[in-house]
């Protein structure tokens, strides 16, 4: 019995056999590890707090297949534009050849004239600077839609047959009449003249600033304003101070310079300086020395008085023609008012006329003071024996004293201006208005009178010639006497030349 084996043997060799399976198990694998019930760890410092999180695309490779398409789109275009460019390249050749082709058709070099009417698509009259009008050919390929009555136009030089339209065609003359820049003058540069400065500004600032009061009150601004006076008494330094107040367009001119020399350029001239003025609305037109073109009308055989006179009745027609000036303002200024055309300076043309008289006392010691404010003066320097002094002084010739003063300490090498440089100034002054100028100027009414009578001995005689010598009228000797008379009375050679009288 002692030889048999229990029955823990047989569960030995069992567990044998499970060792084995053992084996064949897998082995332990760790879980995936999760983030829920833990907290974020936060870093440390604090750029940890400001820093940007980085960025991923949901899906793989998506900012680079955008990138890509950009690409591909910037390829696209510059494709597009090169095979443009060489389709385009042909075209160009052509224009260049059509261009070659147009400027051998205009020829050179080009004129330039004024288109007067459009008979019809093809034709028209133009004129040019030497007064002519032609009956001319409008070529094809001139734009049809620029051409207007009184535009610049190009013409051929052989033909004269219109080739082309002036862009601009401002005329350069009144261009540069226009004042770029504003005057230094003001209103407290003019001695005096309290009441013409208000109602210069009543006149032509106030219309221009505030419009709305003329309109509550119903009437209308004036259109134009005429300054009239004496030489030297301000109408030229109050326009420029005008042009300094007000921000309009200030457009100079003066009277002499609309005298052209040939036939339709002055009513020309005239028609652009209003269109301009227009144009640059609110504007004033200062035409100085008006009387250069505005004197009374009469039967003249020159052509060069017709001419003036058609100039005046172009400026009447800009100023009270059937178009409205709107915010243009017309300022003139002359010291010959009574030579002027009674229907230039009527009312609706010009409607305030401002007189400037000589400078009364007042106004003598306001320009003293202005004109010497900056100079060094003496002490025996007494401006008051100038001031109640009786002289026919205007504001120029106290102006031109002031300057010769102060030449005069100039002279001798002195900074200060005493009482007997004001003296010799004044000397020298009344010397050159009084006696210094030509006699010519001091013998105008005389000459004019002269003229006359020497109109009148003209009539005679040629009434005479026709009458026997022996019958001669008493008066005709009479005045023959006087004009042999006339040279040595005035001091100077006259020559009467008497044909027919033997």
């Amino acid at each position: 019995m002692g030889q048999q084996q229990s029955g823990f043997g047989g569960k030995r060799e069992d567990r044998g056999g499970g060792d084995a399976d053992k084996e064949k198990k897998r082995k332990y694998e760790a879980p995936v590890p999760t983030r829920i019930g833990k907290r974020k760890k936060k870093g440390k410092g604090p750029d940890a707090a400001t820093k940007l999180p980085t960025v991923t695309p949901h899906t793989r490779c998506r900012l680079k297949l955008l990138k890509y398409e950009r690409i591909k789109d910037y390829l696209l275009m510059e494709q597009e534009l090169i095979r443009n460019q060489e389709r385009l390249k042909p075209q160009e050749e052509r224009q260049e050849e059509e261009r070659s082709k147009v400027n051998d058709l205009r020829g050179t070099p080009m004129a330039v004239g004024n288109l007067e009417e459009i008979i019809d698509d093809q034709h028209a009259i133009v004129s040019t600077n030497v007064g002519s009008e032609h009956y001319v050919n409008i070529l094809s390929f001139v734009d049809k839609e620029q051409l207007e009555p009184g535009c610049a136009v190009l013409l051929n030089h052989k033909t004269h047959a219109v080739i082309g339209v002036l862009a601009d065609d401002t005329d350069p003359m009144v261009s540069v009449m226009k004042l770029e820049k504003a005057p230094q003058e003001t209103y407290a540069d003019v001695g005096g003249l309290d009441q013409q400065i208000q109602e210069i500004k009543e006149s032509v600032e106030l219309p221009l600033t505030h419009p709305e009061y003329y309109e509550e009150m119903g009437i209308k601004p004036p259109k134009g304003v005429i300054l009239y006076g004496c030489p030297g008494t301000g109408k030229t330094l109050l326009a420029k101070a005008v042009a300094n107040q007000t921000s309009a367009t200030f457009l100079r001119v003066v009277g002499s310079e609309l005298i052209q020399k040939y036939l339709g350029d002055g009513p020309k001239m005239v028609r652009e300086l209003f269109r301009v003025a227009e144009e640059h609305a609110p504007s004033i037109v200062f035409i100085d020395e008006i009387d250069a073109v505005g004197t009374k009308r009469y039967d003249s055989n020159s052509g060069g008085e017709r001419e003036i006179q058609r100039t005046m009745l172009e400026l009447l027609n800009q100023l009270d023609g059937f178009d409205s000036r709107g915010d243009v303002k017309v300022l003139m200024a002359t010291n010959r008012i009574d030579s002027l055309d009674p229907a230039l300076i009527r009312p609706g043309r010009i409607d305030r006329k401002i007189e400037f008289p000589l400078p009364d006392e007042k106004t003598k010691r306001r320009i003293f003071q202005i004109h010497t404010s900056r100079m060094t003066l003496a002490n025996d320097v007494d401006l008051d024996e100038f001031i109640a002094a009786k002289d026919e002084l205007s504001g120029a010739d106290i102006k031109a004293m002031c300057t010769e003063a102060g030449l005069l300490a100039l002279r001798e090498r002195r900074m200060r201006v005493t009482m007997d440089d004001f003296k010799k100034s004044k000397e020298n002054v009344l010397y050159r208005k009084n006696e210094g100028a030509p006699e010519a100027f001091f013998l105008t009414e005389i000459l004019i009178a002269i003229a006359v009578v020497l109109q009148e001995i003209k009539r005679e005689l040629a009434l005479s010639v026709q009458m026997e010598m022996t019958g001669m009228n008493t008066s005709v000797l009479w005045k023959l006497m006087f004009l042999m008379c006339l040279p040595i009375s005035c001091q100077m050679n006259c020559c009467v030349p008497l044909s027919g009288l033997d």
